[in-house]
């Protein structure tokens, strides 16, 4: 299974940031951006791509762990940035960094424990993908709007495990399909 952990924010936190997106994808050449569906906006934590699954019991069970001892905290969607000279356009964030990072490294470490290859540590950084490109793009545009984008904070109290579903059809533009395959609830004690 292609797993990673994520945040999942409220629909009012999706629908605001769709607004914003809306307009996005009316900007000059906004058409030559894959812009990535409503459902799939998430804050990944840690990616752990395929997984057997005898681990995914174990590496459950860790991020459970993990989320029990993370308190609820606050984050809003907020400005935006890029990857590779525009190959990737995201919303970033804003509040309780800290303690979002801490989640970040926690989720990394289950898996470690759990014994899935995790590669070479990066620092987090928190970012929901909006949409990508194979080739460099000027996204300044699109930024400019992002930096004036702040919106309404949320409580942030769940991690869920997604899985995610490579589109297979070879239809262009298709896009992968993420199901939660299980949520927990932060600090609920440990």
């Amino acid at each position: 299974m292609r797993l990673f952990a994520a945040l999942l924010p409220p629909e009012r936190v999706l629908a605001e940031l769709g607004a914003v997106v809306d307009e996005l994808r009316q900007l000059p050449d906004a058409d030559t951006l894959r812009w990535t569906g409503r459902p799939g906006w998430h804050f990944t934590l840690a990616f752990y791509g395929e997984v057997d699954e005898d681990v995914v019991p174990e590496l459950s069970a860790r991020l459970e762990r993990a989320a029990r001892r993370t308190e609820p905290f606050g984050l809003a969607v907020r400005g935006g940035g890029q990857f590779g000279q525009g190959r990737a356009l995201w919303a970033g964030a804003e509040g309780d960094l800290a303690a979002l990072r801490l989640l970040a490294d926690r989720c990394e470490a289950a898996a470690r424990k759990a014994g899935v290859e995790m590669g070479d540590h990066r620092r987090y950084r928190a970012h929901l993908t909006l949409a990508r490109s194979r080739d460099a793009v000027d996204v300044r545009p699109y930024l400019d709007r992002l930096d004036d984008f702040a919106g309404r904070r949320w409580t942030v109290d769940e991690l869920a495990l997604v899985r995610s579903n490579l589109p297979r059809s070879g239809v262009p533009g298709e896009q992968p399909r993420y199901e939660a395959v299980a949520r927990w609830a932060l600090g609920a004690g440990g």
